[in-house]
């Protein structure tokens, strides 16, 4: 048996998250995969795994492993937690090793909400429907780790890690400003053009499933009427009955019955993943938004 990581502490939330299994909404399964996906797929890099390597997204640090069996090199991105190794602090964006019987810890992050652990050869638990990564709303996948979860470690090609550190610019709490499609369903709105107009606040009611915001609540043109489910998509912002806007995360359902006032551009997806609570958003037009006409 090859090197394999023990878990000691998780934190308020960690899982084992790789890019998702697309191509299964009309199962009702939703693609989910890590949150903040240029975070993920970067940790892989940095340990010269592909992107579809599994690795561990960590919510809010309060983690630690040890590792058995072996060495491993090992590469911790996202939010900045005060990675270390045998209590020795490392770097994150850059690749450190471990050694058999070291403890690799994370602290409580500085700024943002999740960091991702990469391991050297993946973190290789059982794939469930051709995919290693939790949902959240479904509970399909490997379940939340656990202290005493013992992970197996993937084989790695020899192919060896082309950088030792990559320049990433820091998340901050600083106002998060997103790039937003408009539509589908803008129209259902008397004000839409308000959703770039107003600042919105992160709520603490904000899981994988959705980002709830606070703020001015948005009317609804015709709120006697009944919008049938349609299609849902990560990074749409519904608008419930309250009027405050929900920005649907990796695990969001596959349909859904709110209307849609506009989806974060795609480039703009993964920050909405390291939004704390209480932190300002504001949203931009991407484009002109079409008129309404009756």
């Amino acid at each position: 048996m090859g090197a394999t990581l023990e878990i000691l502490k998780t934190g308020p939330l960690a899982i084992v998250e790789d890019l998702g299994r697309p191509g299964l909404a009309n199962m009702g399964v939703t693609r989910s995969g890590a949150a903040d996906r240029r975070s993920h797929t970067l940790a892989n890099r940095l340990v010269a795994n592909p992107n579809e390597h599994a690795t561990i997204e960590v919510t809010f640090g309060g983690f630690s492993a040890r590792v058995r069996g072996g060495d491993v090199a090992i590469a911790v991105t996202g939010a900045d937690a005060d990675p270390s190794v045998g209590g020795i602090p490392f770097g994150t964006n850059s690749i450190h090793y471990a050694r058999d019987g070291q403890v690799i810890s994370l602290g409580a992050p500085h700024s943002g909400l999740r960091s991702y652990l990469a391991v050297r050869g993946g973190i290789a638990v059982e794939p469930v429907l051709g995919s290693r990564s939790y949902d959240v709303m479904s509970a399909l996948g490997p379940r939340p780790l656990r202290p005493g979860d013992v992970l197996p470690i993937g084989d790695h090609s020899a192919e060896f890690p082309e950088l030792e550190q990559a320049p990433v610019a820091a998340i901050t709490d600083d106002v998060l400003e997103l790039r937003v499609v408009p539509g589908p369903r803008d129209d259902w709105f008397t004000e839409p053009d308000r959703l770039v107009h107003e600042e919105w606040i992160a709520t603490d009611r904000s899981d994988r499933v959705g980002m709830r915001l606070s703020g001015r609540p948005l009317h609804i043109r015709w709120p006697d009427r009944q919008l049938p489910s349609e299609g849902a998509t990560r990074g749409a912002i519904q608008v419930p009955p309250n009027g405050l806007p929900v920005i649907l995360g990796p695990d969001h359902p596959v349909t859904g019955g709110y209307p849609v006032i506009g989806v974060v551009a795609d480039c703009d997806i993964d920050e909405v993943a390291q939004i704390r609570p209480g932190q300002p958003v504001r949203f931009h037009w991407s484009r002109p938004r079409r008129p309404f006409t009756r």
